[in-house]
């Protein structure tokens, strides 16, 4: 019997997803870029997401923990409209998108979600909020194609869509070799969310 045996922490985030059709639109955008720089580290597309707050690794426990504060969060707030909008990078290795729409309701939702971690106790390195979505890693030897990339990017406007959905989500880092995946541990719908 090969059963699978599950590390005593996980790495926690907390975010919003953009919808599917959101992400294909981006996913269309990004094509040339893709064709043209297959060498970059490319994040799979059910994986991408705009982190909220980054908690790092955490005892297996810390989900339970947050899970019943966090869906209290969600059933009182209401859904976010936003976009994705152009492109950048950060240090000529990390490409991204940014985010557009109702930035200041998302910076009121970062401040009650980074306050509820608190409150039960958990510390986190709190970074300021740069909202975006992480689409690509440049390899060490050529982040050419990151910098050229996050132009093609630049005038790229996404249509606005609904947030719906407070997640949290686990990922795999350090746990084996190949990319990074995450997982939703739990997700819960914000009040009056379609």
């Amino acid at each position: 019997m090969n059963a699978q045996i599950q590390a005593p922490t996980v790495r926690l985030f907390i975010a919003l997803a953009p919808p599917d059709d959101a992400k294909e639109e981006l996913a269309q955008a990004l094509r040339p870029a893709h064709d043209a720089h297959p060498r970059m580290r490319w994040n799979r597309i059910e994986d991408w997401h705009i982190t909220l707050a980054f908690l790092g690794e955490l005892p297996r426990s810390a989900g339970s923990l947050l899970r019943p504060p966090l869906a209290a969060l969600a059933a009182r707030r209401q859904p976010l409209r936003l976009a994705l909008r152009g492109g950048g990078h950060f240090d000529e290795r990390v490409l991204w998108t940014g985010i557009g729409g109702d930035l200041e309701g998302l910076r009121v939702l970062v401040g009650e979600v980074r306050a509820l971690v608190r409150e039960q106790g958990i510390t986190f390195l709190d970074r300021p909020l740069n909202p975006h979505l992480t689409l690509a890693r440049s390899r060490r030897d050529d982040t050419a194609g990151v910098v050229q990339a996050a132009a093609g990017l630049s005038a790229f406007t996404g249509r606005t869509w609904q947030a719906g959905r407070l997640h949290l989500v686990g990922s795999n880092v350090g746990r084996g070799p190949g990319p990074i995946h995450y997982r939703d541990i739990e997700s819960w719908p914000f009040s009056g969310a379609r």
